[in-house]
């Protein structure tokens, strides 16, 4: 309110100058403009340029003095302003098995945490509040909001959390749930859940449904998806089936990491922020800053405009014929205004 009142009195101060200005100016126009004393027409604006000028530049230099200095800390965001990504991790014993990687050679598990290694390197991840949620028959948080990146990568170093479960079928709709618990109290569209599995067949219902806080979701499976492995008498493969429906169901997206890292495209796409846009996170010192820069930059710019295109006039004694005849003309013409008057 004081910033709009100072604007405002700054209007009426310049008004009134340029009133002033233009009855003193009148007098010499014709030094100014030439015999016609009449400027080009685009100057008749400049009063009001200026006037808007002086009036921007107060209410933005007003507007910032009253406002509470906005101090800058490196890596630090306000409460509000951090992502969340919720890994849901698949502890079973089959994640143990080596069938993973470009060779072949590779523990799944181990593959899990080279993608995700990756994924963290590729982020700006000084942004994001981490946690992990471990799932096997059962499903059990491991960490929640954490910005310790080191305690994830502790987690994901292939330990043997399946002996925290009772032993027998892996239950992905358990961590699923329990995910959807954790992400239920955060802002909407601010958290990216990435599942991490080797699959496991699930009903064609019950399907926990993510809160509104969940804005993507990642589903990515690990393990040869052709060969596999045998464990319990069984054989254990990537069943990508399974992890493409469930990533169908979430409306999410399915990657294959046994042999590839996350494409450039899929990690933009997890990434970028749903909340507001550029033009919405502006606040009122974006909007002075830029008040005081624009009007500085109109009250600079207008002597120059005024100096090389306030008038098309040019003094000096005619050369050309064509000069000399219009100089007579004008001349004439400010002669049979002064008899007339």
């Amino acid at each position: 309110m004081v910033a709009t009142l100072a604007a405002c009195a700054a209007v009426i101060i310049v008004t009134g100058t340029e009133l002033l200005h233009a009855r003193r100016s009148r007098r010499v126009a014709p030094l100014f403009f030439g015999p016609g004393g009449q400027p080009a027409p685009w100057v008749k604006a400049v009063p009001f340029l200026r006037a808007a000028a002086v009036a921007a530049m107060t209410w933005g230099m007003v507007t910032l003095m009253l406002l509470t200095p906005k101090v800058h800390t490196a890596d630090i965001l306000p409460e509000n302003e951090y992502q969340h990504v919720l890994i849901v991790l698949d502890v079973s014993p089959s994640m143990r098995l080596q069938d993973s990687g470009p060779e072949g050679k590779q523990g799944r598990m181990q593959r899990a945490s080279d993608v995700l290694a990756s994924f963290f390197r590729r982020v700006a991840i000084q942004q994001y509040r981490l946690s992990v949620v471990a799932f096997y028959t059962g499903a059990k948080p491991v960490v929640v909001d954490t910005t310790d990146i080191d305690v994830v990568r502790n987690i994901l170093s292939d330990l043997p959390m399946h002996y925290a479960f009772t032993a027998g079928e892996t239950d992905i709709f358990a961590g699923l749930k329990e995910a959807a618990n954790i992400a239920h109290p955060w802002k909407p569209r601010s958290t990216t859940v990435i599942l991490v599995s080797d699959g496991e067949t699930v009903s064609s219902t019950g399907i926990p449904k993510m809160p509104a806080s969940v804005s993507n979701v990642l589903v990515v499976g690990v393990g040869d998806p052709v060969t596999g492995k045998f464990i319990d008498g069984q054989q254990s493969r990537q069943d990508t089936s399974t992890l493409r429906q469930i990533a169908a169901r979430l409306g999410g997206v399915y990657h294959n990491a046994n042999e590839n890292h996350l494409s450039s495209y899929t990690i933009e796409k997890l990434t970028k922020t749903a909340g507001k846009s550029q033009l919405e996170q502006l606040t009122r010192r974006e909007y002075a800053l830029m008040a005081c820069g624009l009007g500085a930059a109109i009250f600079a710019i207008l002597p120059l405009l005024l100096n090389m295109a306030g008038t098309k006039w040019k003094p000096g004694v005619p050369t050309s014929p064509a000069e000399v005849g219009a100089a007579h003309v004008a001349e004439n013409k400010k002669r049979q205004e002064t008899v007339s008057l």
